[in-house]
């Protein structure tokens, strides 16, 4: 694995600030794109649900990019969509969409400053609004167990995915998953959108990576690190 040396002095100013807790956010902030999105479309293009569930869905996803769904209904219905579905079959389909997808999305330094990280001894969290089973499959391409993840997820009773959703992690939903499952505020924070925004403000050190215009903004007025990863392969 080689960074760039820009990249390099961005791994190593992380470093030299010696975290023992870091949360990253994923789509984005580790790889480029949405894989929660782009999982939800390939889905519903590949015979997996019915007809009419396919229509449904496609309506509601207008409705969100419209305005007239909320981030936190969205992102819950994307995990919901599978109530009645084997757990197992989800997580399969979620490592092959992964696999042949997004790998190539990673950016190099992001997954490079992971492993520094943990080689260091820091705590290192995913979270996520995407669901859990893609975030899984994302993650093993980073080393980041399965406990050490925070994204959407509903009940599994038996083998079998139920429609009684856990947590969704969106917006304010990311600083209250970690502290009602760490139980502290990290020490370094990482993420691009303004869904990202509520997680690094509990950060002692908050780092906008890949950040869209809005969150950019904000980072420069809060005087948050800004870094940009370098995106050979777009």
């Amino acid at each position: 694995m080689t960074t760039s040396l820009t990249a390099s002095r961005f791994i190593e100013s992380i470093l030299q600030l010696r975290p023992t807790l870091a949360v990253f956010d994923c789509d984005g902030t580790l790889w480029s794109g949405d894989v929660g999105e782009r999982f939800f479309d390939w889905e519903l293009r590949n015979g997996i649900f019915s007809d009419a569930t396919v229509g449904k869905m496609r309506s509601r996803y207008a409705e969100y990019k419209a305005g007239k769904v909320s981030e936190d209904e969205m992102c819950g219905e994307m995990v919901t969509l599978h109530t009645g579905m084997r757990e197992a079959e989800v997580i399969r389909l979620s490592g092959e969409f992964f696999d042949q997808n997004f790998v190539r999305q990673i950016f190099p330094e992001m997954r490079q400053l992971i492993k520094s990280l943990q080689e260091a001894g820091c705590d290192v969290w995913a979270v996520s609004s995407t669901n859990e089973w893609t975030i899984r499959a994302a993650m093993k391409h980073f080393s980041i167990p399965e406990n050490k993840i925070l994204a959407a997820v509903s009940e599994v009773k038996g083998g079998v995915i139920t429609d009684r959703l856990i947590r969704v992690p969106s917006g304010p939903g990311k600083p209250k998953a970690i502290m009602e499952t760490i139980g502290r505020s990290p020490d370094a924070a990482f993420g691009n959108s303004r869904w990202d925004a509520d997680m690094l403000r509990i950060a002692q050190h908050p780092v906008a990576v890949n950040p869209n215009s809005d969150l950019e903004q904000l980072a420069q007025e809060q005087k948050w690190t800004i870094y940009h990863p370098l995106q050979e392969f777009v």
